[in-house]
Protein backbone atom coordinates (compact mmCIF):
# COMPACT_ATOMS: atom_id res chain seq x y z
CA UNK A 1 0.00 0.00 0.00
CA UNK A 2 1.74 3.16 -1.24
CA UNK A 3 2.09 6.22 1.01
CA UNK A 4 2.43 9.66 -0.61
CA UNK A 5 3.40 12.67 1.51
CA UNK A 6 3.13 16.05 -0.23
CA UNK A 7 4.29 19.40 1.16
CA UNK A 8 3.49 18.32 4.72
CA UNK A 9 3.92 20.92 7.48
CA UNK A 10 3.18 21.19 11.19
CA UNK A 11 3.41 24.40 13.20
CA UNK A 12 3.37 24.88 16.96
CA UNK A 13 2.95 28.49 18.10
CA UNK A 14 4.64 29.73 14.95
CA UNK A 15 7.47 27.17 15.18
CA UNK A 16 7.85 24.87 12.18
CA UNK A 17 8.21 21.36 13.58
CA UNK A 18 7.83 19.93 10.07
CA UNK A 19 8.42 22.20 7.10
CA UNK A 20 6.87 21.27 3.73
CA UNK A 21 8.31 17.79 3.30
CA UNK A 22 7.45 15.39 0.48
CA UNK A 23 8.27 11.73 -0.05
CA UNK A 24 6.75 8.52 -1.40
CA UNK A 25 6.91 5.06 0.15
CA UNK A 26 6.20 2.36 -2.46
CA UNK A 27 4.18 -0.67 -1.44
CA UNK A 28 6.23 -3.34 0.29
CA UNK A 29 9.26 -1.12 0.95
CA UNK A 30 11.00 0.07 4.12
CA UNK A 31 11.44 3.84 4.44
CA UNK A 32 13.69 5.07 7.24
CA UNK A 33 13.37 8.59 8.65
CA UNK A 34 16.62 9.48 10.35
CA UNK A 35 17.89 12.59 12.08
CA UNK A 36 18.82 14.13 15.39
CA UNK A 37 16.38 14.47 18.30
CA UNK A 38 13.77 17.17 17.72
CA UNK A 39 14.17 17.27 13.93
CA UNK A 40 10.51 16.36 13.24
CA UNK A 41 10.72 12.60 12.62
CA UNK A 42 8.15 11.48 15.18
CA UNK A 43 5.79 14.35 14.36
CA UNK A 44 5.88 13.24 10.72
CA UNK A 45 5.15 9.63 11.67
CA UNK A 46 2.20 10.62 13.85
CA UNK A 47 0.69 12.66 11.03
CA UNK A 48 0.60 9.55 8.83
CA UNK A 49 -1.87 7.84 11.17
CA UNK A 50 -3.55 11.10 12.25
CA UNK A 51 -2.44 11.04 15.86
CA UNK A 52 -1.37 14.59 14.94
CA UNK A 53 -3.22 16.61 12.32
CA UNK A 54 -1.00 18.52 9.84
CA UNK A 55 -1.12 22.30 9.52
CA UNK A 56 -0.90 21.95 5.74
CA UNK A 57 -0.06 19.44 3.04
CA UNK A 58 -1.48 16.09 2.05
CA UNK A 59 -0.99 12.44 2.89
CA UNK A 60 -2.43 9.82 0.56
CA UNK A 61 -2.66 6.12 1.25
CA UNK A 62 -3.45 4.04 -1.82
CA UNK A 63 -4.35 7.29 -3.56
CA UNK A 64 -6.91 8.40 -0.97
CA UNK A 65 -6.36 11.43 1.25
CA UNK A 66 -6.35 10.32 4.87
CA UNK A 67 -8.39 13.35 5.94
CA UNK A 68 -11.30 11.66 4.16
CA UNK A 69 -10.96 8.62 6.41
CA UNK A 70 -12.19 8.15 9.96
CA UNK A 71 -9.16 8.54 12.28
CA UNK A 72 -9.80 5.56 14.60
CA UNK A 73 -10.66 3.31 11.66
CA UNK A 74 -7.49 4.42 9.84
CA UNK A 75 -5.37 3.56 12.88
CA UNK A 76 -6.92 0.11 13.23
CA UNK A 77 -5.56 -0.70 9.78
CA UNK A 78 -2.05 0.60 10.50
CA UNK A 79 0.33 -1.23 12.83
CA UNK A 80 2.17 1.06 15.26
CA UNK A 81 5.27 0.19 17.30
CA UNK A 82 6.93 2.68 19.67
CA UNK A 83 10.14 2.71 21.69
CA UNK A 84 8.38 2.48 25.05
CA UNK A 85 6.36 -0.50 23.72
CA UNK A 86 3.08 0.94 25.05
CA UNK A 87 1.60 -2.36 26.26
CA UNK A 88 -1.43 -2.06 28.50
CA UNK A 89 -0.09 -2.89 31.99
CA UNK A 90 -3.40 -4.31 33.27
CA UNK A 91 -3.74 -6.76 30.35
CA UNK A 92 -1.84 -10.00 29.83
CA UNK A 93 0.09 -10.82 26.66
CA UNK A 94 -2.87 -12.48 24.94
CA UNK A 95 -5.17 -9.56 25.68
CA UNK A 96 -2.60 -7.01 24.51
CA UNK A 97 -2.05 -8.75 21.18
CA UNK A 98 -5.79 -9.32 20.69
CA UNK A 99 -6.72 -5.65 21.19
CA UNK A 100 -7.21 -4.60 17.56
CA UNK A 101 -8.60 -7.92 16.26
CA UNK A 102 -11.26 -7.68 18.98
CA UNK A 103 -12.10 -4.13 17.94
CA UNK A 104 -12.48 -5.46 14.40
CA UNK A 105 -14.80 -8.16 15.79
CA UNK A 106 -12.71 -11.13 14.74
CA UNK A 107 -13.92 -14.51 15.96
CA UNK A 108 -12.00 -15.98 18.88
CA UNK A 109 -10.75 -18.96 16.87
CA UNK A 110 -9.24 -16.62 14.27
CA UNK A 111 -7.63 -14.46 16.98
CA UNK A 112 -6.17 -17.54 18.69
CA UNK A 113 -4.74 -18.86 15.43
CA UNK A 114 -3.22 -15.48 14.57
CA UNK A 115 -1.67 -14.97 18.01
CA UNK A 116 -0.05 -18.40 18.10
CA UNK A 117 1.31 -17.87 14.59
CA UNK A 118 2.89 -14.54 15.62
CA UNK A 119 4.34 -16.03 18.80
CA UNK A 120 6.14 -18.64 16.72
CA UNK A 121 7.35 -16.05 14.22
CA UNK A 122 8.67 -13.78 16.98
CA UNK A 123 10.25 -16.53 19.09
CA UNK A 124 7.82 -16.09 21.99
CA UNK A 125 7.02 -19.75 22.57
CA UNK A 126 7.81 -19.75 26.30
CA UNK A 127 5.24 -21.67 28.37
CA UNK A 128 2.42 -19.55 29.84
CA UNK A 129 3.72 -16.35 28.26
CA UNK A 130 0.21 -15.48 27.10
CA UNK A 131 -0.90 -15.17 30.71
CA UNK A 132 1.93 -12.88 31.78
CA UNK A 133 1.56 -9.14 32.34
CA UNK A 134 4.05 -6.72 30.73
CA UNK A 135 6.01 -6.18 33.98
CA UNK A 136 6.78 -9.91 34.07
CA UNK A 137 8.54 -9.81 30.69
CA UNK A 138 12.11 -8.91 29.75
CA UNK A 139 12.73 -5.85 27.59
CA UNK A 140 13.21 -8.02 24.53
CA UNK A 141 10.01 -9.95 25.20
CA UNK A 142 8.06 -6.73 25.67
CA UNK A 143 9.30 -5.42 22.32
CA UNK A 144 8.39 -8.67 20.58
CA UNK A 145 4.90 -8.56 22.10
CA UNK A 146 4.60 -4.95 20.92
CA UNK A 147 5.49 -6.05 17.40
CA UNK A 148 3.00 -8.93 17.60
CA UNK A 149 0.26 -6.52 18.65
CA UNK A 150 1.10 -4.18 15.75
CA UNK A 151 0.96 -7.09 13.28
CA UNK A 152 -2.04 -8.88 14.79
CA UNK A 153 -4.75 -7.46 12.53
CA UNK A 154 -2.64 -8.01 9.39
CA UNK A 155 -2.17 -4.32 8.55
CA UNK A 156 -0.76 -3.31 5.17
CA UNK A 157 1.22 -0.47 6.77
CA UNK A 158 3.55 -0.57 9.77
CA UNK A 159 4.74 2.62 11.49
CA UNK A 160 7.66 2.22 13.89
CA UNK A 161 9.05 4.93 16.18
CA UNK A 162 12.50 4.00 17.52
CA UNK A 163 11.24 0.42 18.02
CA UNK A 164 14.57 -0.96 19.21
CA UNK A 165 15.90 2.16 20.93
CA UNK A 166 15.26 1.08 24.53
CA UNK A 167 16.97 -2.31 24.19
CA UNK A 168 20.50 -3.21 25.24
CA UNK A 169 22.95 -3.51 22.30
CA UNK A 170 22.99 -7.33 22.17
CA UNK A 171 19.20 -7.69 22.32
CA UNK A 172 18.80 -4.85 19.81
CA UNK A 173 20.95 -6.59 17.19
CA UNK A 174 19.17 -9.92 17.77
CA UNK A 175 15.63 -8.52 17.47
CA UNK A 176 16.62 -6.37 14.50
CA UNK A 177 17.79 -9.49 12.65
CA UNK A 178 14.61 -11.32 13.59
CA UNK A 179 12.60 -8.39 12.25
CA UNK A 180 14.45 -8.48 8.93
CA UNK A 181 13.73 -12.21 8.55
CA UNK A 182 10.00 -11.98 9.29
CA UNK A 183 7.88 -13.22 6.38
CA UNK A 184 5.14 -10.98 7.79
CA UNK A 185 7.15 -7.85 6.96
CA UNK A 186 8.12 -8.63 3.38
CA UNK A 187 4.90 -7.36 1.74
CA UNK A 188 4.18 -4.53 4.17
CA UNK A 189 4.87 -0.84 3.68
CA UNK A 190 7.05 0.23 6.61
CA UNK A 191 7.96 3.73 7.80
CA UNK A 192 10.46 3.67 10.64
CA UNK A 193 11.88 6.55 12.68
CA UNK A 194 15.37 6.08 14.09
CA UNK A 195 18.44 8.02 15.16
CA UNK A 196 20.58 4.89 14.68
CA UNK A 197 22.50 5.17 11.41
CA UNK A 198 23.43 1.47 11.32
CA UNK A 199 19.78 0.53 11.81
CA UNK A 200 18.70 2.76 8.94
CA UNK A 201 21.23 1.25 6.55
CA UNK A 202 20.53 -2.34 7.57
CA UNK A 203 16.73 -2.13 7.36
CA UNK A 204 15.97 0.60 4.83
CA UNK A 205 15.24 0.35 1.12
CA UNK A 206 15.17 4.15 1.12
CA UNK A 207 16.29 6.71 3.69
CA UNK A 208 15.12 10.24 4.43
CA UNK A 209 17.41 12.54 6.42
CA UNK A 210 15.69 15.28 8.42
CA UNK A 211 17.07 18.40 10.11
CA UNK A 212 15.13 21.27 11.68
CA UNK A 213 11.85 20.03 10.23
CA UNK A 214 13.12 19.82 6.67
CA UNK A 215 13.85 16.76 4.58
CA UNK A 216 17.45 17.18 3.45
CA UNK A 217 17.59 14.21 1.09
CA UNK A 218 15.81 10.98 0.24
CA UNK A 219 17.33 8.08 -1.64
CA UNK A 220 18.66 4.56 -1.44
CA UNK A 221 21.34 3.88 1.18
CA UNK A 222 23.98 4.05 -1.57
CA UNK A 223 22.65 7.37 -2.87
CA UNK A 224 22.52 9.20 0.46
CA UNK A 225 25.93 7.86 1.51
CA UNK A 226 27.92 8.28 -1.69
CA UNK A 227 25.97 11.11 -3.37
CA UNK A 228 25.01 13.47 -0.51
CA UNK A 229 22.83 16.36 -1.66
CA UNK A 230 24.40 18.92 0.68
CA UNK A 231 27.03 19.48 3.36
CA UNK A 232 24.69 18.49 6.19
CA UNK A 233 24.00 15.05 4.71
CA UNK A 234 27.70 14.47 3.97
CA UNK A 235 28.71 15.43 7.51
CA UNK A 236 25.86 13.43 9.06
CA UNK A 237 27.36 10.15 7.80
CA UNK A 238 31.02 11.16 7.73
CA UNK A 239 32.07 9.49 10.99
CA UNK A 240 30.79 6.07 9.90
CA UNK A 241 31.13 6.43 6.17
CA UNK A 242 33.50 3.52 5.55
CA UNK A 243 31.66 1.17 7.93
CA UNK A 244 28.37 1.99 6.20
CA UNK A 245 30.00 1.45 2.82
CA UNK A 246 30.89 -2.09 3.93
CA UNK A 247 27.26 -2.71 4.96
CA UNK A 248 25.66 -1.73 1.67
CA UNK A 249 28.23 -2.82 -0.93
CA UNK A 250 28.48 -6.49 -1.77
CA UNK A 251 30.93 -9.09 -3.03
CA UNK A 252 29.42 -8.64 -6.49
CA UNK A 253 30.37 -4.94 -6.44
CA UNK A 254 34.08 -5.79 -6.21
CA UNK A 255 34.02 -7.74 -9.50
CA UNK A 256 36.75 -10.14 -8.37
CA UNK A 257 36.80 -13.16 -10.66
CA UNK A 258 37.55 -16.42 -8.87
CA UNK A 259 35.43 -19.43 -9.76
CA UNK A 260 36.84 -21.47 -6.85
CA UNK A 261 35.17 -19.28 -4.24
CA UNK A 262 31.74 -20.13 -2.89
CA UNK A 263 30.51 -16.63 -2.03
CA UNK A 264 26.99 -15.40 -2.77
CA UNK A 265 27.14 -12.29 -5.00
CA UNK A 266 24.85 -10.34 -2.64
CA UNK A 267 26.95 -10.99 0.49
CA UNK A 268 27.61 -7.60 2.16
CA UNK A 269 31.30 -6.80 2.47
CA UNK A 270 30.86 -6.32 6.22
CA UNK A 271 29.49 -9.86 6.59
CA UNK A 272 32.31 -11.24 4.44
CA UNK A 273 34.95 -9.61 6.63
CA UNK A 274 33.33 -10.88 9.83
CA UNK A 275 34.03 -14.47 8.74
CA UNK A 276 37.46 -14.42 7.15
CA UNK A 277 38.10 -17.96 8.39
CA UNK A 278 35.25 -19.25 6.20
CA UNK A 279 37.17 -18.35 3.02
CA UNK A 280 40.75 -19.61 3.46
CA UNK A 281 41.31 -19.61 -0.32
CA UNK A 282 40.55 -15.91 -0.59
CA UNK A 283 43.41 -13.51 -1.24
CA UNK A 284 42.56 -10.98 1.47
CA UNK A 285 45.21 -8.51 0.35
CA UNK A 286 43.56 -8.44 -3.08
CA UNK A 287 40.13 -8.04 -1.45
CA UNK A 288 41.21 -5.13 0.73
CA UNK A 289 42.80 -3.39 -2.24
CA UNK A 290 39.60 -3.88 -4.25
CA UNK A 291 37.49 -2.53 -1.37
CA UNK A 292 39.66 0.56 -1.01
CA UNK A 293 39.64 1.17 -4.76
CA UNK A 294 35.85 0.81 -4.92
CA UNK A 295 35.37 3.11 -1.93
CA UNK A 296 37.62 5.80 -3.42
CA UNK A 297 35.96 5.56 -6.83
CA UNK A 298 32.43 5.78 -5.41
CA UNK A 299 33.42 8.67 -3.15
CA UNK A 300 34.58 10.78 -6.07
CA UNK A 301 31.90 9.82 -8.60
Amino acid sequence: MTIQVQHLSKYYNGHRAVDSISFDVPQGSNFMLIGRSGCGKTTTLKMINRLIEPSSGRIRIRGQEITQLDGPQLRRNIGYVIQTVGLFPHLNVYENIATVPRLLQWKKAKIDERIHFLLRQLHLSENNILLKRPHELSGGQQQRVGMARALAAEPDILLMDEPFGALDPITKVKIRREFMELEEIKDKTVVMVTHDVDEAFELGDRIGIMEQGQLQQTGTPKEVLMQPSNTFVRDFFQEKRFQLFLKIYTWEDLAIENTQLDIRPQTPLAALMEHTDHQPALDWQQVMQAIQTKFNRESTS
